[in-house]
């Protein structure tokens, strides 16, 4: 594939995101600057899960009230994830406990911990069972309200998702998952529907230290869109936040490439907060579309690159998308296809 993109729409969409840039900070790059003591991967992935914009929009009306946030870090909290940053070893020992590649259970794993810290997590990973052979569902935490001082189920989603729509015709399912077998629409759906219905089961009451007085969905991630104007007008009636965590994605061809920057292909656990690396670690315009051939060559998986600049010996993502394989798009529209046939 070229290393140079042909003069079309798309390509023209992407250089304008990098030109915007340079004049109003991204969110990573306003990240870099809240956070920029932290060196830790693992303490920045942490910050990025309490601190980020939440994916859903809590007064949408179409989520009942049930999305759930960390709300405002305090001072003390600030103070102790720059603590964590110079000492992490318990961190560390939390993460490698069970030691797995997802990233839903790696997110788990950092916000279990600072519950922890808070004080507030009465219980994580409890399983209902109705019976030796039938599990009913599982609780991903039960915690403390600070304020009302009640018991709250959480679910914690971290998802990534790609906009395959036309702006006219945005729905929930037209947001799919990299792999194509997850979209916005189904997740929320078992969320609202299942998940957050499991402390009203009969068998519920005996597994549960307190009554719980609300579920809620805490849900964190970035989402990703060919057309970077969609981001900005999206349907209210959506629920999506308006400061979500957001980038791009294409096919490789279209790839907007800048000779004067750097690029990483950031591992599936790297994904959470904006990256930091040595600058040794960079790619050049020139390498990356080798890197992505020979990733596409063992797994046609999307791959997900961070736009850095440079920042002494280090490189800080400005901006990230996905690059996916040349019959993604195809793909995707289908399975957004089967989603509308299905309701």
């Amino acid at each position: 594939m070229p290393t140079q993109p042909p003069t079309t729409p798309h390509a023209d969409s992407l250089s304008s995101v990098s030109r915007a840039s340079t004049h109003r900070l991204t969110y990573q790059q306003q990240f870099h600057q809240r956070w920029s003591a932290l060196g830790d991967r693992h303490v920045r992935a942490l910050a990025w899960l309490l601190e980020s914009p939440d994916l859903l929009a809590a007064q949408a009306p179409r989520w009942q009230g049930r999305i759930a946030t960390v709300g405002k870090l305090s001072e003390m909290d600030i103070t102790w994830l720059h603590a964590l940053d110079k000492t992490p070893r318990l961190l560390y020992a939390a993460i490698d406990a069970q030691l797995s590649n997802r990233l839903g259970k790696y997110a788990e794993k950092l916000l279990t911990f600072y519950l922890q810290h808070a004080g507030r997590l009465l219980a994580h990973n409890v399983q209902v069972r109705n019976g030796p052979n039938d599990t009913v569902g599982e609780f991903d935490f039960l915690v403390r309200d600070p304020v009302l001082h009640d018991v709250v189920h959480w679910e914690l989603a971290t998802k990534f998702y790609l906009l395959h729509a036309q702006q006219q015709n945005v729905q929930a399912d037209a947001y799919v998952g990299p792999n194509l077998v997850d979209s916005l629409g189904a997740k929320m759906s078992k969320i609202m529907q299942q998940q957050l219905m499991l402390s009203s089961h009969p068998a519920a009451a005996r597994y549960l230290p307190e009554p719980v007085s609300r579920a809620q969905a805490m849900v964190k991630g970035w989402l990703f869109y060919d057309d970077p104007a969609a981001a900005d007008v999206l349907p209210p009636a959506l629920g999506i936040a308006a400061g979500h965590c957001r980038g791009f994605w294409c096919e490789l061809s279209a790839l907007d490439l800048s000779q004067s920057a750097h690029y990483l292909i950031l591992s599936r656990l790297e994904w959470l907060a904006p990256a930091r690396a040595g600058l040794n670690q960079a790619l050049s315009a020139a390498q990356l579309p080798e890197a992505i051939d020979r990733l596409f060559a063992e797994n046609l998986t999307p791959v997900m690159i961070a736009v850095c600049d440079v920042d002494g010996e280090w490189v800080l993502e400005r901006e990230r998308g996905f690059v996916v394989p040349d019959d993604w798009r195809q793909q995707a529209a289908h399975r957004v296809q089967q989603a509308v046939m299905t309701y």
